[in-house]
């Protein structure tokens, strides 16, 4: 039974169920085929696929996009005798590469995909040959080597021909699939030869890819996706295939930069060079078949070739104090004969020996642990080499350079007066067996620094400070040396803001502390002269009773040094006024707005009277009518006749009232008197109002929202007239202060 499906139905019917998508991720593919006997024959073709998630990318045919498979046009000579979907048969993913000293990236995914099928030629032997065609667009858009990779497509293609017919003759087979990545700068050595059955002799060589399909119907069931210049032909169209494009500076032939070139073998089918340009790269390779010198077919093979940065399994690095170049170490010893190499290759999983080489003296010195320790003779430059896996494939070797110097040594003194604050004078006393120090950096301890050789410095916080100096010599040997300073003396002046206080009472007052060095490790301690002290560094001290005060401060250091200072009549504090009022009415309101003030306040000889916005007055007892409802701050300021004043304030609320009263009764007799049952009041600012009038049973009779609008004894006021008898009313609003109200009632109707 043959595993394809011919399809007779028209093409608009399949492709209106065909979801066309671009497919950028086929990256190569070849066709084989086996003569089973009487003209039926196996064709398998491989497909590789770019399976990295990606934007556009999708599966191989038949997989996910919603058709039955890949399509298979056949050909006599350039004839179409038939259309085939192949259903995939199996796939797999291609392993990467593995490459005994280099580890290429791990971003990158190839899968093949496998179809076959058995196929009848009708004409068997024919004279012409039978042609098997899948199409496909397009390649990536990423693709060095071609002119728009990603508006070109690919055909995949294979050719029986009369002469392989006429023998039954089976298609060479390629071994093995090129890796999946190359390293950049690294030799390619790929065996790309193929298996023939038959013993016949093969040729290699590279050859052109084949372009095939093309943007046109690009989307979802787009027209125009089935035609040659389709994304999708259906079905691929006939032989001859126009060939792809190269790019400036490359071709069929020379398909890839390198030094050297890239190249093929044409007995052995090997693939040689040192790709120079990272990047991805479309070749083909062609594979002819001779029996007693005559051609009998090709195969060819379309596929891409991935060049990357791969990183080294070993990597032969040593921790330093400079690099020169990439392999070359520096390290400096200031001092010090014998040095601890400290080994820094990776990866370590792939480094199986050590070796540390130095000719020291025409001795050659070595050492085969990871690190090494060694003691050299003296001053002077030496020269060694370390290397991973000497004598292995995977190796690397690193050089040193080990420069020893004469030592140097940092240090210096100090002198300053421990109990009272001034500057601290630092001499240098540092030396070295080199020529001499060219540079000194001090780091006082609280954020100060200098470049002087003997600085002299203020320190503006007491406290431990550990002082350091760093001196460097012509060789760039450095020595850092750390004292601890204890700086705790006393201000050399009592500094306090303010100098001088004239206030009124009760005054608050901050004494600034501006003394310096002091902080919370000092005992400060205050007397303001009214009995009360203070512990604080800078305190804040409230005088009550009028009078003239002097204050004084002491401030003794962690280490018992002591000052002081006195600061006789500094404040004067004033009498002042005691400011009180009252008012009536206590609630005012839009209906009395007016409110009569009476001044209680002590001690004063004038009075101001400040009534929020509204208006001010200087009377002792004022009588003020506020212009609106709302919130007042009225303050009253009583003043001394020394000028000290005091103020009193009281917040004072102008009610919005509205009122709303309904009769007992009404006579709706068309006499002009009491025709209406309505309410009267005073409803400016009223909200949400709703009067409602209900029969005895409870049927709505009336209503309205308009405070303004009244009953007529009718049915909503548009009916016959309702019996003379009781009713019941209910009335809701809310007052401008967004209070409630609700209240309700009888209404007698009278004719």
């Amino acid at each position: 039974m043959f595993r394809y499906f011919r399809l007779f139905f028209p093409l608009i019917l399949l492709l209106a169920n065909v979801a066309v998508l671009e497919a950028k991720h086929i990256i190569g593919g070849d066709l084989r085929y086996e003569c089973l006997g009487d003209g039926l024959y196996r064709i398998t073709m491989y497909l590789y696929r770019d399976c990295r998630p990606q934007e556009m990318a999708a599966g191989f045919d038949g997989e996910s996009d919603g058709t039955a498979g890949a399509f298979i046009a056949v050909y006599r000579g350039t004839r179409l005798v038939d259309q085939l979907t192949i259903k995939l048969k199996n796939k797999r993913y291609i392993d990467p590469p593995d490459y005994p000293c280099l580890i290429p990236p791990d971003n990158l995914c190839v899968e093949e995909g496998v179809y076959e099928w058995e196929y009848q030629m009708e004409i068997w032997p024919s004279p012409e040959s039978y042609h098997f065609v899948y199409q496909r667009c397009c390649r990536n858009n990423t693709i060095n080597n071609i002119r728009t990779p990603g508006d070109v497509g690919a055909t995949y293609a294979i050719e029986v021909t009369p002469e392989a017919q006429a023998t039954c003759n089976n298609s060479p087979v390629f071994n093995s699939f090129p890796p999946t990545v190359v390293c950049v700068s690294n030799d390619v050595n790929f065996d790309h030869s193929a298996f023939d059955q038959e013993g016949d002799s093969l040729v290699y060589s590279f050859c052109f890819p084949l372009k095939g399909g093309g943007l046109r119907g690009l989307g979802q069931n787009n027209p125009g996706a089935g035609e040659c210049d389709g994304i999708r032909p259906y079905p691929p169209c006939a032989p001859p295939f126009a060939p792809v494009s190269f790019s400036t500076g490359y071709s069929y032939s020379a398909p890839m930069a390198g030094d050297p070139v890239v190249k093929i073998d044409n007995r052995s089918g090997l693939i040689s060079g040192s790709p120079q340009v990272i990047g991805q790269y479309v070749l083909a390779v062609c594979v002819q078949e001779f029996r007693q010198g005559v051609l009998i077919g090709e195969i060819r093979r379309d596929f891409q070739f991935n060049v990357a940065d791969c990183d080294p399994t070993v990597f032969a690095k040593v921790k330093s104090d400079a690099q020169l170049g990439q392999k070359e170490y520096v390290i400096n010893s200031c001092g010090n004969n014998t040095i601890l190499f400290e080994n820094e290759s990776i990866l370590e999983q792939y480094i199986d020996t050590y070796r540390w080489e130095f000719n020291i003296n025409g001795n050659n010195t070595v050492v085969s642990s990871r690190d090494a320790e060694i003691t050299f003779p003296g001053i002077g430059t030496y020269r060694g080499l370390m290397m991973v896996n000497p004598g292995l494939d995977c190796g690397d070797t690193a050089e040193i350079y080990v420069n020893l110097y004469p030592s140097i040594t940092a240090d210096f003194e100090f002198d300053y007066d421990t109990c009272k604050a001034g500057t601290t004078v630092f001499t240098d006393k540092s030396f070295t067996g080199a020529e001499r120090i060219e540079s000194w950096h001090w780091e006082f301890g609280e954020g100060g620094n200098s470049d002087e050789q003997n600085p002299r410095y203020d320190y503006p916080i007491p406290g431990l400070h550990r002082v350091a100096l760093t001196v460097t010599d012509n060789n760039l040997c450095q020595e850092t040396k750390i004292i601890p300073l204890p700086y705790y003396p006393v201000p050399a002046l009592v500094v306090v803001d303010p100098s001088s206080f004239v206030g009124c009472s009760p005054a608050d007052i901050f004494f600034d502390n501006l003394s310096a060095p002091i902080d919370s490790t000092y005992t400060t301690e205050w007397d303001f002269g009214d009995g009360n002290t203070s512990f604080e560094i800078s305190p804040f001290h409230q005088f009550i009773d009028p009078g003239v005060y002097s204050v004084s401060v002491q401030i003794t250091s962690p280490i018992g040094c002591y000052t002081s200072a006195n600061f006789p009549n500094w404040i004067e504090i004033k009498e002042s006024p005691s400011a009180n009022f009252s008012f009536l009415p206590d609630q005012p309101s839009n209906f009395n707005p007016t409110v009569d003030f009476t001044n209680l306040s002590s001690n004063f000889i004038r009075q101001q009277w400040i009534f929020g916005d509204a208006g001010r007055s200087l009377e002792r007892d004022p009588r003020f009518t506020f212009p609106d409802t709302g919130t007042y701050q009225v303050d009253l300021i009583a003043i001394h006749a020394n000028g000290c004043k005091d103020t009193a304030s009281a917040l004072i609320d102008v009610l919005p009232r509205v009122t709303y009263y309904m009769p007992n009764a009404f006579t709706p007799n068309g006499d002009g008197k009491n025709d209406f049952f309505i309410g009267t009041g005073y409803t400016d600012g009223m909200r949400d109002f709703e009067l409602t009038i209900w029969s005895r049973w409870g049927e709505l009779l009336f209503k309205t929202e308009d405070p303004g609008e009244g009953w007529d004894g009718t049915k909503q006021n548009t009916g016959e007239d309702l019996a003379v008898g009781v009713y019941v009313y209910q009335v809701k609003y809310t007052d401008p202060r967004g209070n409630p109200n609700e209240f309700n009632g009888f209404a007698t109707l009278v004719r």
